[in-house]
């Protein structure tokens, strides 16, 4: 039995990129935790995207031992995309590393992933991290901090996670600083599930923080949601790859091998108890999670809908944060309509199906969630039957579920509260830049002479495409995104589909904003001609709003050489052979399919 006062449960939050990964290895060194022979650099990124990528993607525990304190670690992902992530994470601890970028300073998931750890109620600890860089600036950076946080200088840390300096303070300051977890271990159990996944042989393995009772190997659990009842198969904590034990008692973060299959009976926030002992109220769990990005998932191949199921399944099972329901499309077959927190959540989403469970697939334009409200002037007698048009507001995340025009009272689009961190330097290029993508300017704050917090209100739609990109480019990297949903306002979008060889392409139908649809329909014709193979017939590919033709293009036709065969004659041969040709391609304009490459599916969504 490990006395509560002797553990420490915390995690590390900070901006993207400001070395939280390299900061664990450096803990997870001085803690003796790896054989040196197996540590490797961002050790704790499991997953081969995060790791080719160089960004935390998943969080991840793992349990220290130090002068005979137990230090239980979380390590968190930066970017706003997996923002749910993070807070999963510091529901499970008492205490949160700021880690701040001694070059970059304080930017916006900084701001974002500190408040979040307030609300929670939370011991912060700020560190400032590279500071062997030449461009280090610790005084100014230090300063900064004392301002946010009104703490005192000497409590900021100063260390480099790469080489190590310092890190024995961080250690130090975790242990007198943080305080232990509170429980009762002869109460009845109450686990917060904060994670899972799921293995082919052990089945559904849950993440979880013990807050009291104690869990023995070998009893049976309940999982509180669903009442469902299984053996414990097996127990234990992160070191950091998964190690068996007899129990888990109240204080400490360990996970079970439920040896449950139906990936259903699981999911993060649960509750988990014991038959033997069973808690008659579950841990608060989290709150309800709004997607902001919708779009539909479908297979290349027809009759792998059964292999997409189980996969987005078992990712979902990973993923907290993702949202899906089946779908039906008559272009593209039965898919899945998902729900994510951003492009960058869509774009590792897609990685996963593929690499992971090698299933092709085909994305549809990503969309978000417009609310409108139905009119009911002008609705035939056999269209008053249709609950859809019933006068009510429907939630609509599907291009093709837009109503006609006339059926349309109003459409209200969802907008976010946007931060951008960035140098004083840059803030009238971007003022311009947001402005130009609809945003209204609310206030400026400045943290200090050099660097200043933009505070915006920006439609959701006009962040999806290439708001971040942009923002990086005018503030040759410097500045910082931070958004969160703020409500939904009016606006006027339409319907565009895109037709390649007179088909209409399901997938690649988007709404738009009818004043930017000229544009937006010219770019994506201009980058679909790019990326379409050609073919043995002339292919035209066509943007149209409302059964007009927005803008056109033609791939040509490849050209065989039907005549090199010929080495003389009357001309008459050579006239023969070409009218051929000439009639087979206009057969084959007709009755030729193209398939799309899943690069044109790319070039859509980034247009």
């Amino acid at each position: 039995m490990i006395p509560l006062k002797q553990i420490r449960n915390f995690c590390i939050i900070a901006h993207i990129d400001h070395g939280k990964s390299t900061l664990a290895d450096r803990l997870l060194e001085l803690t003796k935790t790896v054989d040196p022979r197996h540590m490797k650099a961002q050790l704790l990124d499991q997953m081969e995207l995060e790791r080719e990528r160089g960004i935390t993607i998943k969080l991840q525990p793992v349990r220290m031992e130090y002068n005979g304190y137990i230090l239980n670690l979380i390590d968190t992902p930066g970017h706003v995309d997996f923002t749910y992530e993070v807070s999963r994470s510091l529901a499970a601890v008492e205490g949160a590393l700021l880690l701040v970028d001694a070059s970059q300073g304080i930017e916006a998931q900084t701001l974002a992933n500190l408040y979040l750890a307030l609300d929670q109620n939370l011991t912060i600890i700020p560190v400032i991290n590279k500071i062997d860089l030449p461009n280090a600036n610790v005084d100014q950076v230090r300063a900064d901090l004392v301002q946010l946080l009104g703490c005192r200088p000497e409590e900021i840390l100063a260390v480099s996670a790469k080489t190590g300096l310092n890190v024995e303070q961080i250690i130090a300051a975790v242990i007198g600083r943080v305080p232990p977890p509170v429980g009762d271990t002869t109460a009845p159990v109450q686990m917060l599930v904060f994670d899972s996944f799921y293995d082919t042989y052990k089945g559904v393995v849950v993440y979880g923080r013990v807050f009291n009772g104690t869990i023995q190997h070998h009893e049976q659990l309940k999982l509180m949601a669903r009442s469902v009842v299984s053996d414990v198969e097996e127990i234990g904590y992160f070191k950091p790859g998964l190690t068996p034990r007899e129990s888990l008692q109240a204080g400490e973060i360990g996970y079970i091998v439920t040896g449950l299959r139906d990936i259903q009976h699981s999911r993060v926030g649960d509750t988990v108890t014991t038959v033997r002992q069973p808690a008659t109220q579950a841990v608060p769990g989290y709150r309800e999670l709004k997607p902001m990005v919708f779009a539909g998932i479908y297979c290349k191949e027809g009759d792998a809908y059964e292999e997409l199921r189980d996969a987005i399944s078992k990712v979902a099972l990973t993923d907290a944060s993702l949202v899906y329901e089946p779908d039906h499309s008559e272009a593209l077959g039965f898919g899945f309509r998902c729900g994510f927190l951003g492009m960058l959540h869509l774009e590792i989403f897609q990685e996963r199906i593929r690499r992971e469970h090698h299933v092709a697939i085909v994305v549809t334009a990503p969309s978000v969630a417009y609310r409108v409200t139905l009119s009911k002037a002008g609705i035939h007698n056999r269209q008053r039957k249709d609950k859809r048009f019933s006068g009510t507001t429907i939630v609509v995340t599907n291009p093709h579920e837009l109503p006609e025009a006339t059926h349309i009272d109003r459409v209200e689009e969802p907008w976010m509260r946007v931060d951008i961190v960035t140098p004083s330097s840059s803030i009238g290029p971007i003022m311009t830049m947001v402005q130009e993508k609809r945003g209204v300017f609310s206030t400026t704050e400045y943290l200090d002479a050099e660097k200043a917090v933009l505070h915006y209100e920006v439609p959701l739609a006009s962040l999806l495409v290439d708001f971040y990109d942009t923002l990086k480019s005018i503030s040759a990297g410097y500045a910082s995104l931070n958004y969160d949903f703020l409500n939904y306002r009016p606006c006027v979008v339409q319907r565009m589909d895109i037709i390649v060889a007179e088909d209409p392409v399901e997938a690649l139908a988007s709404i738009v904003y009818s004043a930017d649809a000229y544009r937006i329909g010219r770019t994506v014709v201009d980058q679909l001609k790019e990326v379409i193979p050609r073919q043995m017939f002339e292919v035209k590919i066509q943007a149209s709003l409302g059964g007009k033709i927005i803008a056109s293009s033609r791939i040509s036709a490849m050209r065989k050489d039907v005549t090199a065969k010929l080495y003389g004659g009357d001309v008459t041969r050579k006239r023969k052979l070409l009218e051929k040709q000439k009639k087979g391609k206009q057969r084959m304009r007709s009755m030729g399919t193209v398939d799309i490459p899943p690069e044109a599916y790319r070039a859509v969504l980034k247009r």
